[in-house]
């Protein structure tokens, strides 16, 4: 993909940058893409997922981590659509000031924007954050490193 900012990815363009799956893929749509620096896009939230027969059957709640994950994925999406990342993994190493203001529930469409603020080699860091109607319910940093199956294979058979 060039450097260019793209206007969407639906699911199916989703599909091909992100090796997630149901029931673990968590962004249905991408609404704006600059490679290598920022994406924004959402999770519509439906009664059906399947997170919610645990959590919690009599009030059901999105897990914060679920959440967390989402803005990973959609951090991923960023750094995937670089040419140089293609066949990469990009794998989560942390999360730091991270905040829970408002429960997520069905019905919800969890707007998400992920903005890359440091990459030094395989490793970064990017500013996540996710509303609700506007309004702010969860933000923190994510980090995260590029993993490259093929780089790490050589290097075994090298050892």
């Amino acid at each position: 993909m060039s450097t260019a900012t793209l206007s969407t990815l639906d699911i199916n363009q989703i599909k091909e940058i992100l090796p997630h799956r149901y029931p673990f893929l968590l962004v249905d749509r991408v609404t704006e893409l600059v490679p290598g620096a920022k994406a924004v896009g959402y999770k519509n939230v439906t009664a059906n997922e399947e997170f919610f027969n645990g959590h919690f059957p009599v009030k059901p709640i999105m897990p914060g981590v679920l959440i967390v994950e989402a803005l990973a994925q959609l951090g991923c999406i960023t750094i995937l659509a670089l040419e140089a990342n293609k066949g990469a993994l990009v794998l989560f190493t942390g999360i730091e000031n991270c905040k829970f203001r408002q429960m997520v529930v069905p019905g919800d469409r969890l707007e998400m924007e992920v903005e890359l603020t440091k990459m030094r080699g395989p490793v970064g860091k990017a500013r996540a954050m996710a509303k609700v109607d506007g309004k702010l319910v969860t933000e923190g940093e994510v980090s995260f490193a590029v993993y490259r199956p093929e780089a790490a294979k050589s290097q075994i058979n090298e050892g």
